[in-house]
């Protein structure tokens, strides 16, 4: 009887296996899969059933995670990490898709950096070697309470003495497809200022799961803080609301929020929050748009100190006019984080 052939890929990478951490979100679900397919063993610690799309199979897959064998168990738990997690096995990588949820600093250096920590301590004991990380392209400049959260952790693992690929991302589609259906109900796009203050290289999240994956297989992405994009040029609120008009059959119809409304708002809430410290994280919320309405997520050339597409890497295939056309035709949904601005 013959053996089963295996593609190259899953013959040189059959027994690597991987650790996932954020694996029940839009990108951590994109890299699962990009994992998978490559032939890797692949184990997610996941927080509870209850962040899982479908119900478990016997062998401890679900639906979007299908072909990964689930954990569940605690990520800001350094114990739980590495009893539920690693479980005292041998892994050949840790790969982390796990951000805060909500952004204000609270959450963020729990999750964004004291668990990052905590996890690569754990990782070393049971022998891995290589952590792929995904960071923020905005750690560039480090203004809010997540950015800085990140930053400090993208430097623990750099000195960490572990193989590292620090990916930072630029947009992604999910953020800047919050209006489609206010648009396709014949409200105005909102844009700030004059919807040209800002651009980006938005990046689907199979895209970065594909780019991701490649990180544990191409030495170049290795001990790197990798920037990336998706494909084509990058591209301003102005022109994602004409594309978007353009794709509805609609005459293109804007409407101006002005920055100053936006440092009024956070004005207010910073003045408040010092009677009121349950305000707080209404402020940083409000800092966090504020931060999206006027940087770019593009690289910054530190000598210009200006924000340059051209410097900026791109990697895929879909573009976000492709996803729109699948938004509006009901073949794709847009999961949107806590901190998004529409």
């Amino acid at each position: 009887m013959n053996e089963p052939t295996l593609s190259t890929s899953q013959r040189h990478f059959e027994h690597r296996r991987v650790l996932v951490l954020g694996a029940t979100g839009t990108i951590g679900r994109a890299t699962v899969q990009a994992l998978v397919r490559r032939g890797y063993e692949v184990v997610c610690l996941v927080r509870s059933r209850a962040g899982v799309y479908d119900t478990p199979t016997l062998n401890g897959s679900a639906g979007p995670l299908s072909g990964a064998s689930l954990r569940f168990g605690q990520v800001t738990d350094p114990k739980s990490l590495a009893r539920d997690g690693f479980f005292g096995e041998s892994f050949d990588a840790l790969v982390s898709c796990l951000a805060s949820r909500t952004g204000v600093p609270k959450d963020a250096w729990a999750v964004d950096y004291q668990a990052h920590v905590d996890a690569l301590e754990a990782a070393r004991r049971v022998g891995v070697k290589h952590m792929v990380y995904l960071s923020a392209i905005c750690v560039q400049k480090p203004l809010l309470g997540f950015q800085q959260a990140k930053l400090a952790f993208e430097k623990t693992l750099a000195g960490s003495g572990l193989t590292y690929s620090i990916v930072r991302p630029t947009a992604f589609f999910k953020s800047l497809s919050g209006q489609v259906d206010r648009v396709r109900n014949g409200k105005p796009f909102l844009i700030f200022g004059d919807g040209t203050l800002t651009a980006c290289k938005p990046i689907s999240d199979n895209d970065l799961g594909e780019y991701l994956a490649d990180c544990l297989e191409d030495e170049q992405r290795h001990n790197c803080v990798l920037p990336i994009g998706g494909p084509g040029d990058a591209i301003t609120p102005r022109q994602q609301g004409e594309y978007l008009f353009e794709l509805l059959g609609r005459k293109p119809n804007f409407s101006s929020v002005p920055i100053w409304m936006l440092d009024a708002i956070v004005g207010g809430l910073e003045m408040l929050s010092r009677v009121s410290p349950s305000l707080a994280k209404k402020a940083e919320l409000a800092r966090i748009g504020r931060y999206y309405a006027t940087e770019s997520m593009l690289v910054l050339n530190p000598a210009t100190g200006r924000y340059d597409a051209a410097s900026t890497p791109s990697t895929g295939t879909e573009t976000l006019v492709d996803f729109y056309a699948r938004l509006i035709a009901g073949e794709a949904s847009a999961e949107r984080g806590d901190h998004a601005v529409f």
